[in-house]
């Protein structure tokens, strides 16, 4: 139990990584929130299940699955607010400019 708890906890890990190379390398609010909010996601729910692996108490692994329902909840309703607000307060979302467009 204690090596499929250390891969879920190394590819939560690996996605949380993930998460913070989407929020550097993409150009503006929206796609930084859209890729946070489902990477991080992903990550935390693997590295709580990881830790499900590696305790056997009921009360214990029933506070981690109320987190994960938790998580899983607030991410995404509190990335659809934040673009919601982004949105409503006129803040533009980033466009590729092409040489075809200009004259």
């Amino acid at each position: 139990m204690e090596l499929v708890s250390s891969i879920l906890i190394f590819l939560g890990l690996i996605f949380l990584a993930i998460t913070g190379v989407g929020l550097i390398r993409l150009p503006d609010f929206y796609t930084r929130v859209h890729a946070v909010s489902k990477t991080e996601t992903l990550g935390i729910t693997l590295i709580i299940v990881g830790l499900l692996f590696l305790d056997a108490s009921i009360l214990l692994r029933l506070k981690l699955l109320l987190i994960i329902i938790f998580i899983t909840i607030a991410n995404p309703l509190a990335a659809h607010l934040l673009i919601r607000a982004a949105t409503r307060s006129g803040l533009k979302p980033w466009i590729q400019e092409t040489g075809k467009e200009r004259k």
